[in-house]
């Protein structure tokens, strides 16, 4: 697909909407690098080169690369990044990393991947980001430093000493979120973040200015564009783990857009070209000093609902933050601690899905569970660590949930009539043809619950003849044939016989390598043909044919 950078009809849409990214993305950045527990100035350049660079690869025309709260979360998680010394190359290294990752996912066309992820998952994962971001914030918000093991005990620790909050720093938070939701509602819309947080910075001063901290106080903000660093491959090894989970938060949050927003020409965007756009974004944030990036859903608001028209809205929100970077980077640093605090507040409060919660606690107790066991990792365990948990859970819970869905019922068929279906018999009925069909997914943790609900063969199951039918199973494993090579010699002890009908191809080539159609024998297994019911109809033929055919001694 040919990709437009410009519309020459809608240039001055394109770029009013960059500007007001732009300017929207310098609080956003540096909170986003504070978030991270980072230099705000890393957040600020992965804004930058994210953007800028996600525009020209990304499929999706609008998608906007930027840093995003649940992964500065996770790269928060990671101590050989936030315990880091000046210049911090293994969080370069991080982002280079999660880009090489995200790359090769989109390369290999892995996108389709995402659908296997559920949202029981996410949704327990994103409300857990939106907590801890509040509760990451309220230290810097209350001029309290708080104690504890991690964000849930340091906040406890925190409410039982409220005597020991700095009013002049509570009281520029405070009037920092007033104004954020105040002057959103004017025509300053997503501009109103950067008039609330200078506001309440230049009031800093009338409310104790020698007390409230400011951003120059923790981190050096230079007035230039940064240069590029290549971090020694000795501190790649360590960062596996917390690239592969800044990788999977980033695709997911990414696919949301992917999937919700169309291009210019009404198309939506592929998942595996946004991987690449991605990938291409961390790999030149990682370069350029810049903290992790990935699809924005926020980002991308802003700059849809600006009036963006094409890709250039996104270059220019990449040059915006540049311009202010090189002309204005060393009034950053006047910007109040409490005030980015506040603004992240707000974000975390807009980042909870309590209607998501709501759906999926209506769904079922197994994604109940998944959601619940997901949020509380979160919430006490590091976010590289919690996102492969709640996946893993998932994927169990799955497996036990499927496993118990295989029901199988007995077919009673008589000519010219339609089958009729009951609950099988207790046990093998002799001198007689029993048809069970199998209902549900029959991999191997189902095998044993498939193995329970057959007829038993019990010492009077002579002569009789068991039809197993498996038409649309396509891969049945190897704890399934062994079910039946088992079940079939039981019957053989008995003078009785299984048939498998409705049979794929592949599983007969399953059964031929594994040795288990020596077993049953070649002439008691027919294929699936076109005719639904042929192969069942053929098989109770030859079933009543053999059991006449037995002599009737017992």
């Amino acid at each position: 697909m040919k990709r437009q950078f410009i519309n020459r009809a809608t240039i001055f849409e394109d770029l009013s909407a960059g500007v007001v990214l732009g300017i929207q993305s310098i609080p956003s950045g540096m909170a986003n690098g504070l978030l991270a527990l980072v230099n705000p100035i890393y957040g600020l350049h992965g804004y930058m080169m994210g953007v800028f660079t996600g525009a020209f690869f990304t499929s999706s025309a609008f998608m906007s690369v930027q840093g995003t709260s649940a992964m500065a979360l996770v790269v928060a998680s990671v101590p050989q990044v936030t315990q880091a010394n000046y210049p911090n190359t293994p969080l370069f290294a991080l982002a280079l990393l999660t880009g090489l990752f995200m790359l090769s996912a989109g390369l290999l066309k892995l996108g389709s991947l995402l659908r296997f992820v559920p949202n029981s998952v996410m949704t327990g994962f994103i409300n857990a980001v939106a907590v801890l971001i509040i509760l990451g914030q309220l230290d810097d918000f209350t001029g309290y430093v708080s104690l504890g093991g991690n964000r849930v005990t340091r906040t406890i620790d925190l409410l039982q000493n409220t005597s020991q909050f700095h009013l002049p720093t509570l009281l520029v938070g405070t009037l920092t979120i007033i104004l954020i939701l105040t002057l959103e509602k004017t025509s300053l819309k997503a501009l109103g973040m950067v008039v609330a947080m200078i506001v309440a910075s230049l009031a800093a001063p009338l409310l104790g200015a020698d007390a409230v901290a400011l951003v120059r106080d923790i981190a050096d903000i230079p007035g230039s564009l940064p240069r590029p660093v290549l971090p020694p491959l000795a501190v790649f090894p360590y960062l596996i783990l917390p690239a592969l989970s800044l990788t999977f938060v980033g695709l997911m949050q990414g696919a949301s857009i992917t999937q919700s927003v169309p291009n210019p020409d009404g198309r939506y965007p592929d998942a595996s070209g946004d991987f690449v756009g991605q990938g291409m974004a961390n790999l030149v944030a990682g370069l350029f000093q810049g903290t992790a990036v990935g699809g924005s859903i926020s980002g991308t608001a802003i700059v849809t609902s600006a009036g963006a028209r094409s890709r250039l809205a996104n270059i220019t929100a990449g040059i915006v933050i540049a311009l202010v970077i090189v002309l204005f980077g060393r009034l950053v640093g006047l910007i109040a601690m409490p005030a980015l605090a506040g603004l992240l507040i707000v974000v975390g409060f807009r980042t909870l899905k309590p209607s998501e919660i709501v759906m999926v606690w209506k769904t079922g107790l197994v994604q109940e569970t998944v959601m619940v066991l997901t949020f509380a990792a979160a919430l006490l365990v590091p976010l590289q660590y919690a996102v492969l948990l709640g996946v893993a859970l998932a994927v169990l819970l799955f497996v036990f949930q499927q496993s118990n869905k295989v029901t199988v019922k007995a077919w009673e068929i008589q000519p010219g009539q339609y089958p009729t279906e009951a609950e099988p018999p207790p046990a093998v009925p002799p001198r007689k043809v029993t048809v069970l069909v199998p209902y549900g997914s029959l991999f191997y943790a189902a095998a044993p619950v498939f193995n329970a609900q057959l007829p038993e063969v019990t010492e009077a199951s002579r002569h009789a003849v068991v039809i197993l039918a498996l038409r649309g199973k396509k891969d049945v494993g190897s704890t399934f044939l062994q079910v039946v090579a088992r079940y079939a010699s039981g019957l053989r002890r008995r003078k009785s016989k299984l048939m498998l009908v409705g049979v794929d191809p592949n599983v007969l080539e399953q059964m031929e390598r594994t040795g288990i159609l020596r077993a049953i024998g070649r002439k008691n297994v027919f294929m699936a043909t076109e005719g639904v019911g042929q192969a069942l109809l053929q098989a109770v033929d030859a079933a009543e044919a053999w059991v006449a055919a037995q002599p009737a001694d017992q």
